[in-house]
């Protein structure tokens, strides 16, 4: 699916991942649950890398970033928020943010999350699911708003 369908189906209330619209974009749960309460912020406007937005723009993207974050980890207990910004492979801007635990696997604990073994990474049982994962949305749309 193309970053404009993503956006289509977020701004329709189709997008069965859709957290919550903020003012930089929509957050959305990553559509692989390995690390639960993975979000991705995508960006609206559509554009290609933070430094195409104005400083206003900008500031409020990664404010927003951070906002998600403090909303993971109040929603599921996470220690701490990874945040990452590529756009290497899906060149527009968005944000991925990942909740970190204290009870990961040591050989894990320390790893960046896209560092962390692919089959960890795709494995089918965290794939997103909207019935399993509603109750996750529900509490990180809820600390959002507490925010």
């Amino acid at each position: 699916m193309t970053p404009a369908e993503r956006i289509a189906l977020c701004e329709s209330g189709q997008e069965p991942r859709l957290i919550a619209q903020l003012p930089s974009g929509y957050a959305v749960l990553a559509e692989n649950q390995f690390l639960e309460g993975y979000c991705i912020l995508l960006a609206m406007p559509m554009v290609g890398k933070l430094n195409d937005l104005g400083l206003q723009a900008r500031v409020q993207f990664l404010m927003d970033m951070a906002a998600l974050g403090d909303a993971v980890i109040l929603a599921t207990g996470a220690v701490r928020a990874n945040y990452g910004i590529y756009g290497n492979l899906d060149p527009f801007l968005h944000a991925h943010v990942w909740p970190r635990f204290a009870n990961e696997p040591e050989t894990q604990r320390t790893l960046p999350p896209l560092a962390m073994p692919v089959d960890l990474r795709t494995d089918p049982t965290t794939a997103f699911d909207a019935d399993r994962h509603a109750d996750l949305i529900e509490r990180i749309r809820d600390a959002l708003g507490e925010l």
